[in-house]
């Protein structure tokens, strides 16, 4: 495959994904902002924009942080990269580049959530509740990836488009999880407190992760139960070792494919090897907040991985 169909494929599942946690990011902070507060929180909006990587772009357009202008930076602002509407209109391009790689069903389900999504940019800002705006984004997010697996030919093309979902999801797992655990509560005299527990249920609520947790879990919610759910444990389906370990398995089949691995293969399989060997407790003992930084890290430097190894046009 061409390294620049190769790109453009992988960056449609990538750019769909972000958009995807973009919503989500909105989601928690609507949620939480329902919540009572306590002396010495920082706020939910501000929380969103540190965790999620966007404060720095956010001050320098908005300056002071408030929910109007936050859920507009998330989801409309063309200047913020990561905003739905950047994300949602770069996969369809990266979609538009490479249509003779995509079926019917594929190319139908980006093209119409950009349609739709030009149809609510006309439309005035003050009538868009945003809870309606980010169920949007994920009923045409899980529309795609549904397209993708019913569709698709599992060759090269599909393995890199779930590469880009896999390595998109475990990031944004991470990055919400620290929206909660360390900006939302920085005190460790609240831990395992009514406000922490209801803090832990919004943000499963928010990850559409709820009722999955109860099925896998059940009683009480506890920090350390969404550690394991959202980090260790296989069964999640957002949890990071789901994420890596699927990581694993698309370039694996790459690497069979083409007959022979890349560095990427050996980085990956080392990051599904620390987590594997990861237990709740080491990762408390670390603190949650610099393990979920480290894995982010390592994300982006697997993401340079991949890059270098597949998209480049390289092949080192």
């Amino acid at each position: 495959m061409l390294s620049r169909t190769a790109d453009n494929l992988y960056w449609i599942a990538r750019n769909m994904e972000r958009a995807e946690t973009a919503a989500r990011l909105l989601e928690v902070g609507a949620r939480l902002s329902l919540l009572p507060t306590a002396d010495g929180y920082r706020t939910d909006w501000d929380s969103l924009l540190r965790a999620s990587g966007n404060a720095v772009g956010f001050a320098q357009k908005y300056g002071a942080a408030t929910e109007e202008n936050i859920e507009n930076y998330l989801f409309f602002d063309r200047d913020n990269p990561n905003s739905v509407a950047s994300c949602l209109t770069r996969a369809r391009e990266n979609g538009r580049i490479v249509r003779t790689a995509l079926t019917t069903q594929v190319w139908d389900a980006l093209n119409t959530a950009f349609q739709e999504l030009r149809q609510l940019e006309a439309q005035p800002r003050a009538g868009q509740e945003m809870s309606k705006l980010t169920e949007w984004v994920t009923r045409h997010t899980a529309m795609l990836r549904g397209a993708i697996d019913a569709t698709l030919l599992r060759n090269d093309g599909y393995n890199l488009l779930n590469i880009g979902y896999y390595l998109e999801r475990g990031d944004s797992t991470a990055r919400l999880m620290d929206v909660k655990y360390y900006v939302l509560l920085p005190r460790a005299e609240y831990v395992g407190s009514g406000l922490d527990n209801d803090q832990w249920s919004m943000l499963l609520r928010a990850m559409s992760a709820h009722r999955a947790f109860h099925w896998a879990y059940g009683g009480e919610i506890t920090a350390a139960k969404i550690a394991h759910f959202l980090i260790l444990n296989p069964q999640c389906p957002r949890s990071l070792i789901t994420c890596v370990a699927g990581l694993n398995n698309h370039l694996s089949r790459l690497a069979k494919l083409y007959g022979r691995e890349t560095q990427a293969q050996e980085s990956a399989a080392r990051l599904l090897s620390d987590l594997e060997n990861q237990s709740v407790e080491r990762i408390f003992d670390e603190g949650l907040h610099e393990f979920l930084t480290r894995f982010v890290g390592e994300a982006v430097a697997l993401g340079n991985v991949i890059y270098n190894s597949y998209l480049s046009g390289d092949m080192n």
